[in-house]
């Protein structure tokens, strides 16, 4: 078939990426490569435990029963419900503390649901900078007003300040009375920097700035869920604030090691959702595979067996930070060049900031160690990192043995600047 006007256009686009270092380009993990790149925190994917009950599970309900299928067959609301479903969400709910929960096929489309539909003309959606791209997406189809605040900045001039403005000019009156809502969108954890939300700062600026009730915190729990809090029950859970916190996602694709996610809310919210939720009404229900696979985390979690897991993951933090830290006592590289950020992460993810971040991801990389490049407009312009995801399944000598082949990619960029 020959090249349409629209392929021409659609080329000329991809080749003006491609100039800027920019092109995406799917890519399939090398099976003999050491990972530290997926989100698989826990490594629950390959965990034999895990990997046993989910096939006993599967095996105990698709052939003893034959009314059970492998697909849904449909949306929820025509024939893609079960009981399995709606017991699976009232778990998952009470193990997190939430009233009640819905399921979505996954976070991407439980956030664009979540802020298109429930902020009405004339509230406000405020959102930490960073917010993950479902969030742009769902407030774009939202009819709120959308205003972002500096990334983690509460009290210094940022959230706290923008709050306060709300409260003046034309608008000032109903959000005083409570008659507008104002949204608070932010993550437990941010996917590209490892750093956990000021939640509590948070939740007490929101209280005191509208007192009347109507500042509605909504969590993102990507990149928390099973690693934060008691049993891996997240953020919200750790620091207590499941009665101050509107709703809350939690996906199952990092940590969980399955797919899919949650939106942990008040009964009134989950029936709104069904009613209003384009991205739960207009799709097919998850298959009966899928619902398993996060019964079967779920159980594990909440039995004590990720603890382990849990607390060796977070001491492989604590030892490739301590690492990376000696490499640049000992070489002084520019900032720019090579520097991790001072503190001990909060999370499995360690960005290495460099603005030559393909070519640390190339050295690593061709040593066996599965790294991403990220770089602008993923992050923004001057904060390409290489980002590293650190995992329970990972060991000791692996971290080692990517440390020094940052350390030698380390000394060969300063020796060549000299």
């Amino acid at each position: 078939m020959p090249p349409t006007n629209l392929d021409r256009t659609l080329s000329s686009i991809l080749s003006s990426r491609l100039s800027q270092g920019r092109l995406r380009r799917l890519t399939i993990p090398s099976a003999t490569s050491i990972d530290f790149s997926s989100n698989s925190y826990l490594s629950l994917s390959s965990h034999p435990a895990v990997k046993a009950a989910y096939i006993s599970l599967l095996t105990s309900h698709l052939h003893p029963q034959p009314g059970h299928s492998l697909g849904s067959g449909g949306s929820r609301l025509l024939d893609g419900n079960s009981a399995f479903a709606e017991d699976l969400e009232r778990q998952i709910a009470d193990f997190h503390g939430a009233e009640a929960g819905l399921l979505f096929n996954s976070g991407f489309e439980a956030n664009t649901g979540l802020f298109a539909c429930v902020p009405q003309r004339g509230d406000v959606i405020v959102y930490d900078e960073l917010i993950h791209a479902s969030v742009h997406d769902g407030m774009r189809l939202s009819r709120a007003q959308r205003i972002p605040f500096a990334h983690n900045r509460v009290y210094d001039a940022d959230l706290d300040a923008l709050l306060q403005s709300l409260t003046k000019g034309p608008q000032g009156e109903a959000v005083k009375s409570g008659r507008t809502n104002i949204f608070i969108a932010v993550e437990g954890i941010y996917s590209m920097d490892g750093d956990a939300a000021p939640l509590k700062h948070i939740a007490e600026c929101v209280e005191k700035r509208l007192p009347q009730g109507n500042g509605y915190i909504i969590v993102d729990e990507a990149h928390s869920t099973g690693i934060l809090g008691p049993q891996g029950r997240g953020l919200v859970c750790q620091l207590g604030l499941q009665d101050r916190i509107w709703a809350r996602v939690h996906t199952f694709g990092k940590a969980m090691g399955c797919s899919g996610a949650i939106v942990l809310c008040s009964s009134t919210a989950r029936n709104y959702l069904i009613n209003y939720a384009r991205s739960f009404i207009y799709t097919t229900a998850m298959s009966f595979p899928s619902l398993a696979s996060i019964r079967t985390t779920y159980n594990f979690l909440a039995s004590g067996h990720a603890d382990p897991l849990i607390k060796k993951l977070y001491s492989l933090i604590h030892h490739m930070h301590s690492l990376l830290a000696d490499t640049i006592k000992r070489h002084a590289p520019s900032p720019e060049l090579f520097r991790i950020n001072p503190e001990v992460p909060q999370s499995p993810i360690l960005p290495l900031f460099t603005n030559k971040a393909r070519s640390l991801a190339q050295y690593c990389q061709d040593r066996g160690f599965t790294v991403r490049p990220i770089v602008a407009p993923t992050v923004p312009m001057g904060q390409d990192r290489v980002r590293v995801c650190l995992h329970a399944g990972n060991s000791v000598e692996e971290v080692e043995g990517l440390c020094r082949a940052v350390e030698q990619w380390v000394v060969k960029a300063v020796k060549s600047r000299l």
